[in-house]
């Protein structure tokens, strides 16, 4: 089982980190499933919004929703997110050479979103790379046992992981 986490500290930082990440191997024939996320800020709010991209070549899915300028609360689209889930779970078949998520966030920490298709990848010898964030470490934490490995945010030092995960597997040439 190889599950590997990346964490930057800077807003969006990690979005970015996986995209290009994403871009990379798919260019090098590797077979990757998941999502990867890009933000684009609001002309009329500090926020932004947010849509996921089904790897490999989606679609795209805008899972957040405008909820006016005074509202406080999570502006995430659980509609949209489960659709983008079942997107994914279509991409399972053949078996990808890995599994990104853009973030292991409070629907996957709650039993939701993307945790089920992590399960059943690890269950399946697929490595999986996932964003984690402060908010929803501890359940990380605990959905991965400890046998979750930090990888550098470095995008060399990501490449290595993967690869190194990957050939693991057997599975990629």
């Amino acid at each position: 089982m190889k599950l590997g986490y990346v964490f930057k500290a800077e807003r969006g930082a990690t979005d970015r980190l996986l995209a290009a990440a994403a871009e990379g191997f798919i260019n090098e024939r590797l077979r990757v499933a998941g999502v990867v996320q890009h933000n684009t800020d609001c002309a009329d709010s500090h926020l932004c919004d947010m849509d996921v991209k089904v790897l490999p070549d989606g679609p795209v899915f805008r899972i957040s929703q405008s909820l006016g300028k005074e509202a406080r609360g999570c502006r995430l689209d659980p509609a949209a997110l489960e659709a983008a889930v079942a997107e994914v779970q279509k991409t399972l078949l053949p078996a990808p050479d890995l599994l990104i998520v853009n973030k292991f966030g409070k629907h996957e920490a709650d039993g939701r979103g993307f945790r089920d298709i992590i399960g059943q990848c690890l269950a399946d010898g697929i490595p999986v790379l996932c964003g984690i964030n402060t908010l929803n470490r501890a359940a990380f934490d605990s959905f991965s046992a400890g046998l979750a490995e930090p990888v550098s945010a470095d995008p060399d030092t990501l490449r290595d992981w993967v690869k190194n995960a990957v050939a693991a597997t057997g599975r990629a040439a």
